[in-house]
């Protein structure tokens, strides 16, 4: 199951590609077309339906069954079932209408397509995969996602595996769904080791703090290390700046403090040539400004 439609501002939003995120007025009525691939040697028929979701414990969770929630009930779809040719496609149409008296704040639900086959003795399998929905109700300004990293903690497993986990704090007012890179840098000396890939999964809604676990899939010593970690959450890319040393033996080292690098949804190394540039144009501008109030006392 996939998306088809993105909006043309958020193009570039990694996320919009997979999920629908948005950021709606209330009154305002959102299509989105959808495409179920059928992998199979026969024909499916599908059902597709709207649900509720949850952000918790760092995770993003679909209710069971039809569960209902605020935007599940604004949501509906153009054909509740599909039947599907082997190895073919279908598309459907989600619509979100928003209640003209909805209130503020973000709300999450899934689409689902689920296929249902019988076995015996009664007991039905159902099989079921789903796009997720993010939706802001606001608007004219829409809160900006934003998130933090407070701490590191360096571990090890009980078969020796380094492990860390930073604490990550969702600051701004969107869910964010996290993703990046770790990479290690001897105190003393040239070793480094890295990246590591963030363990993908780690969902937050705002006001919500989890840790986020990145595997060091290598044998690493245990330090101490400069590590870096850099997270994205669609646009936002952040880096963080933490010295840890692992545990030698299983167990947990203390909690290290983290300094953050970069803010905003803009990562520094591209903004340093900005403002080296807007530094230049400024001088220049100054030395000119200061010639031509030269030649006008001369003048007069």
């Amino acid at each position: 199951m996939r998306l088809v439609d993105i909006p043309a501002d958020l193009i570039d939003d990694p996320r919009a590609r997979h999920y629908i995120v948005d950021n709606l007025t209330p009154g305002t009525i959102v299509h989105r077309r959808i495409e179920v691939l059928n992998t199979t040697d026969s024909t499916l028929h599908v059902d597709v339906y709207p649900a509720a979701a949850t952000i918790t414990h760092g995770s993003f969770v679909g209710a069971a069954g039809t569960t209902r929630n605020d935007l599940s009930t604004w949501t509906t779809l153009k054909h509740r079932t599909l039947d599907v040719p082997a190895h073919d496609t279908a598309r459907d149409t989600v619509t979100i209408a928003v209640p003209k008296d909805a209130a503020p704040g973000e709300r999450y639900a899934v689409v689902w397509a689920q296929v249902t086959g019988g076995e015996g003795g009664g007991v039905a399998l159902v099989s079921r995969t789903g796009i997720r929905v993010y939706l802001s109700v606001g608007g004219h300004n829409p809160p900006a996602p934003n998130f933090t990293a407070r701490t590191m903690t360096a571990e090890r497993g009980s078969d020796g595996r380094a492990i860390v986990r930073a604490q990550v704090f969702n600051t701004g007012g969107r869910a964010l769904d996290l993703s990046g890179t770790l990479k290690l840098s001897s105190v003393s000396g040239s070793l480094s080791a890295g990246p590591y890939q963030v363990q993908l999964g780690t969902s937050l809604a705002p006001r919500q703090s989890e840790p986020v676990r990145i595997p060091v899939t290598d044998q690493v010593a245990d330090g101490p290390w400069k590590a870096t970690l850099e997270l994205k959450s669609g646009l936002i890319v952040k880096k963080f700046h933490a010295k840890i040393k692992f545990p030698h033996t299983h167990g947990i080292s203390p909690a290290a403090a983290v300094d953050a690098e970069a803010s905003g949804g803009v990562e520094l190394k591209t903004l340093v040539p900005g403002i080296l540039l807007l530094c230049t144009a400024l001088l220049i501008a100054g030395v000119r400004v200061r010639r031509r109030h030269g030649r006008r006392t001369t003048d007069v």
